[in-house]
């Protein structure tokens, strides 16, 4: 198992979309542990998908307080209400923008061990689930982002949109 590198904010790789898992192989069930490595190389960290470490898979996984939750091809299958609020990204650090995602959701998806299941989210969870099944589908939390809200984490100063958007796609 290995802490892989995080793509950077701009890297066209994380525009692209990523390909179902075909069935679960040696090789995914590494990836599933070399993204857990990842995500808990560095406190505070909620949620990776493969291709912020540049696999083009459908495979993600996340810790938002409840333990560990490995997600392979999952698939949005219900969203209710609303929440808004400030979401980042490990692809770029140091930011975050005020985002509307569905208070709930019901994601189905596949375990490790192959078995076809449906979780149910609210809240924070629900926000990551979101945030990251965007990522396997080439949608950065910056599409989402309300009234150009964006700004520097660390000193709460707001941030140009418009000059980071240009710089993500520049790549």
């Amino acid at each position: 198992m290995t802490a892989k590198m995080i793509v950077a904010f701009g890297d066209p790789i994380l525009r692209k979309i990523a390909k179902p898992v075909e069935s679960i192989t040696p090789k995914i069930i590494k990836l599933l542990d070399d993204l857990t490595d990842t995500l808990y190389a560095d406190e505070g960290r909620s949620g990776l998908a493969a291709p912020q470490v540049g696999i083009l898979r459908r495979v993600i996984v996340m810790d938002c307080g409840e333990g560990l939750v490995e997600l392979i091809n999952p698939e949005i299958i219900y969203k209710s209400g609303e929440q808004i609020g400030p979401e980042g990204c490990l692809s770029y650090p140091g930011h975050a923008g005020i985002v509307s995602r569905a208070q709930s959701v019901r994601v189905k998806t596949i375990t490790r061990s192959g078995a076809e299941t449906i979780i149910a989210a609210d809240g924070f969870l629900a926000r990551c689930i979101q945030h990251e099944v965007d990522h396997l589908n080439g949608i950065l939390y910056i599409d989402h982002i309300k009234d150009g809200l964006f700004y520097n984490e660390w000193t709460n100063v707001r941030a140009n949109l418009l000059a980071v958007t240009k710089l993500s796609h520049s790549k």
